[in-house]
């Protein structure tokens, strides 16, 4: 027996509704950071991805779960880590030869909150033109509602991987630091004849031998991170190649002296356009994060390699000397395009180069 719909609402701590149905058995009010995506597929590989966690992600495309839920092969963590959902439209009927179940039954099984018949083009021009705002869905007493500081949560604490672990055989050992890794990351490392030593974010592996260190997406405000930092520091002594995505480059950043900050509302999507500095050529990229380099801070001996093309902000850095390098962007796509994954190459190229020196 399916669950009967029932009147809800997103409700903004500003005190802003924005009205729509939810199941009559969703109860719990479900708190998060209310933030939007614009991508047009890839609604499984965002709800997978940890870099999620404690949010609420808001689908701006006006109909989700046309294909349904394809196999595990295809996520990038083993469960949903988003706190909820809002949506225009949650498809009633679902059609791909891949699909194992339908979007509404996989929120079910995995207990997520979503709302749905939301006018989500307004929300995300709300969220747009201020800011990113903690919000919760409920079809309780909005009055009643007292907010949670999500910017104090160590989110990456909470999704990075607790033992090391180590897949794949070559000569070169790479330590990839888990602070919340999509799993597409690792099949592109893994395309590769390298050892992955893949190590929870506070695993201090600075005294092990390696030949590379990469840094992956994640959650949150990088300045939580403090173990992970330091560790950095401690890493980049032995002047080893280092490649960073997403978090993974603000963490770089923190490590070497520049400072971050917080985006206004994130870059959350499958299109964002960047250039590549130094050869002028543009990419469309796939990108979610909050956060993002103060280029103002940045030493001396970096510079920006990325740059942005709708809000100028830094998506790329790299040492003007030494093997260090990192993107803002997501290079192994899933979702998006992949037209970045040269750049898991240039890292496999930059440990070669640093072998025979």
């Amino acid at each position: 027996m399916q669950n009967k719909m029932i009147r809800g609402a997103l409700v903004l701590e500003s005190g802003e509704s924005f009205s729509g149905y939810l199941p009559s058995n969703q109860q719990d009010t479900c708190f998060g950071e209310v933030v939007f995506n614009t991508g047009m597929t890839g609604y499984v590989e965002t709800l997978t991805d940890p870099s999620y966690a404690g949010q609420i992600i808001v689908f701006t495309y006006p109909l989700i779960g046309n294909y349904g839920v394809p196999s595990k092969e295809t996520w990038e963590s083993p469960h949903i880590h988003a706190k909820g959902v809002v949506m225009s439209t949650l498809t009633a009927h679902h059609a791909h030869y891949d699909a194992d179940c339908s979007l509404k039954t996989w929120f079910e099984s995995e207990k997520i909150p979503y709302l749905t018949h939301v006018d989500t083009r307004a929300l995300a021009i709300r969220l747009r033109n201020d800011r990113v705002l903690p919000g919760a869905i409920t079809s309780h007493d909005f009055s009643k509602l007292s907010f949670e500081a999500f910017d104090t949560v160590h989110w990456v604490k909470q999704v990075s991987i607790k033992e090391p672990c180590t897949t794949g055989a070559g000569e070169y050992c790479v330590i990839a630091i888990d602070c919340g890794m999509k799993e597409n990351i690792m099949r592109c490392l893994s395309q590769f004849p390298i050892r992955v030593k893949r190590v929870p974010y506070n695993y201090d592996f600075s005294d092990e031998p390696f030949d590379g260190v990469f840094i992956s997406n994640g959650p949150g405000d990088p300045i939580h991170c403090q173990e992970t930092i330091h560790i950095l520091e401690k890493a980049a002594k032995k002047q080893k190649p280092m490649f960073g995505i997403c978090l993974g480059t603000q963490l770089m950043a923190l490590a070497f002296g520049a400072k971050t900050y917080k985006l206004p509302f994130g870059h959350r999507s499958q299109n964002q356009p960047c250039m590549d500095m130094a050869t002028g050529r543009a990419y469309l990229t796939s990108q979610n994060h909050s956060y993002a380099v103060d280029e103002k801070t940045l030493p001396a001996d970096w510079q920006v390699t990325f740059r942005n093309l709708n809000d100028q902000s830094v998506e790329g850095i790299a040492h003007q000397t030494l093997p260090f390098f990192a993107v803002q962007f997501h290079p192994e796509a899933s979702p998006g395009p992949t037209d970045t994954q040269w750049l898991f190459k240039k890292f496999y190229e930059l440990m070669c180069e640093s072998k025979k020196r």
